[in-house]
């Protein structure tokens, strides 16, 4: 498993500033965020048969299975970073996203609902329910 390079108290505090205003939020806060939030799936599913891009911020490899060497993976998830961090903390529902097209998912191994939210709050639960981001 690879190493933290943000901290936990930095990148929750970015994810948590990111909620709080998502229009206002800068882009060095965005970027932190999405690396946060894309480290935490990494450690809570390592692996490398899905890779997860969020460009141009970041990109990781997660979930056990089958290892690919070349080329594209067999398993990618791709979305913008407003996407990726309603999907991280609860406010947008992985069924919501792929419904809305939001999200480009291919593989049978790209369905990362089981792994979401990974910083759920009750706002953000809230929010998910009316079917509305941010």
């Amino acid at each position: 498993m690879a190493a933290r390079r943000i901290s936990d108290e930095t990148g929750l505090a970015a994810v948590r500033a990111w909620e709080a205003d998502p229009e206002g939020a800068g882009r060095s806060t965005v970027a932190t965020a999405v690396r946060y939030a894309l480290e935490e799936l990494a450690h809570r599913a390592p692996g490398n048969s899905v890779e997860v891009r969020v460009p141009p911020f970041g990109v990781t490899q997660a979930i056990e299975g089958p290892r690919h060497t070349r080329g594209t993976p067999p398993n990618v998830v791709e979305m913008p970073a407003p996407v990726w961090l309603g999907l991280a903390t609860g406010s947008l529902t992985w069924g919501q996203a792929r419904a809305e097209h939001a999200v480009d998912a291919s593989g049978n191994r790209s369905d990362l609902s089981a792994l979401l939210p990974l910083f759920a709050t009750r706002a953000a639960a809230r929010r998910a329910r009316k079917g509305t981001l941010g």
